[in-house]
């Protein structure tokens, strides 16, 4: 072949590729309408996922799992870096996520972080109670309150308030207006404070050192934990209920609209690195009285729920759920779920957490990596599946 010659097999290919355009026999029709057909073409979608049924989420170290609360299926895996939290919403389909920049909303149903976030530093508790969720952020120590039922791909409508300080605190709205929040500073905290709707105070207590946590029980009374006892808010006046030890601290609650009894952890060793209390605490909120019960083993503060009858759960060390009969203190039964375990002394690493959504307990093993879920009534195990990564934290959405 001569430098510069054109092969035949290009030459042929050339002219049928004139033809056609001359033509327009190789697009279906005249060159304009394929133009116009092709740019009226409405742009392809992702494809659309599968609801997820009664979602769980747990967390792991970079990211969240999506399961399906029936199944336990994976059904999607969501990169998020960071040591992140989470909690029910408050409605039946989102998820609130605690990050580093916030509260963000999460979709569990359609399995996917939203954009809509409350910014702020330190974000700490999330509280639902009478169809308002409250944020806590503790950098700045504003409360923000919004109806669950407004959650979608934009913010809610919310209303706020404005801590005297920053302060690791929580708070609550109740079915009047009223707030119930915590006072204290990044040092020192100290009590709780109630507001009107007017967000003006009807009575205060400082008599709480160490303000942690709260619960609501029957006939919307609210405990707040101390490092002494507890205080009671109900109809109107604060109630201190005292530890029996000089130093019990109560910072972790899990209350039921079935019980005017409101389940508490229990620490009495002021000195301890890290505690590994075997006694819990029940509150009556009618009687204003406490009540100590040893389970003869440890737990930790990822360990109390409510069932739903009102009765005290607890997922021990030694790998059981203790049942506890609220009113009389008596542990009913045990129902086995995982091996022994040991408390970790840092916080933040992954130890089996309980989660309880209607008659069904939810467990995180994260020694084997597993989930578990459990009828609370029968003992029997419903489902378990086995994850990539060990879960940490373990929450879902509201039941239906």
């Amino acid at each position: 072949m001569k430098h510069g010659a054109r092969p035949r097999a290009t030459i042929a290919l050339t002219a049928l590729l004139a033809a056609c355009v001359t033509l327009t026999a190789c697009g279906g029709g005249n060159s304009s309408e394929a133009t116009a057909e092709t740019s009226a073409r409405p742009p392809v979608k992702d494809p659309v996922k599968e609801p997820v049924k009664d979602p769980v989420v747990a967390t792991y170290d970079g990211g969240l799992y999506v399961l399906d609360g029936v199944t336990l299926k994976v059904a999607e895996d969501i990169p998020l870096k960071g040591f992140n939290r989470v909690n029910p919403a408050g409605d039946d389909r989102h998820v609130m996520v605690s990050t580093a920049a916030g509260f963000q909303v999460m979709d569990a149903v359609g399995r996917r972080l939203t954009d809509v976030e409350f910014k702020g530093p330190k974000p700490g508790h999330v509280v639902h109670h009478a169809g308002r969720t409250v944020l806590f952020s503790d950098g700045t120590g504003e409360v923000t309150v919004f109806d669950p039922a407004d959650l979608g791909d934009t913010r809610p409508k919310t209303t706020t308030y404005d801590s005297a300080a920053p302060h690791h605190g929580v708070a609550i709205q109740l079915a009047n207006g009223e707030l119930v929040t915590t006072l204290g500073t990044e040092e020192k905290r100290v009590g709780i404070t109630v507001l009107g709707e007017d967000r003006a105070e009807i009575t205060r207590s400082e008599e709480c050192p160490g303000v942690h946590g709260e619960a609501t029980a029957r006939g919307e009374a609210v405990v707040i934990g101390c490092e002494d006892g507890v205080l009671v808010y109900r109809d109107g006046a604060i109630k201190k209920v005292k530890s029996p030890t000089e130093y019990g601290r109560i910072g972790n609650q899990a209350g039921s609209d079935e019980s005017p009894v409101v389940l508490g952890d229990y620490k009495k060793d002021k000195d301890a690195e890290l505690e590994r209390p075997e006694q819990v605490s029940l509150i009556d909120t009618e009687s204003g009285t406490m009540r100590l019960v040893d389970i003869g083993t440890s737990y930790t503060f990822r360990s109390l729920a409510r069932g739903p009858h009102g009765e005290a759960l607890v997922l021990g060390t030694d790998g059981k759920i203790h049942v506890i009969d609220p009113e009389t203190g008596d542990i009913t039964k045990k129902i086995a779920a995982l091996g022994s375990w040991q408390e970790p002394l840092d916080w933040q690493q992954p130890r089996p957490a309980l989660f309880v959504r209607d008659h069904t307990a939810y467990v995180s093993d994260p020694s084997s990596k597993k989930l578990l879920a459990i009828d609370i009534e029968s003992g029997k195990r419903l489902a378990s599946t086995e994850l990539p990564a060990a879960p940490n934290e373990l929450s879902g959405v509201k039941a239906h």
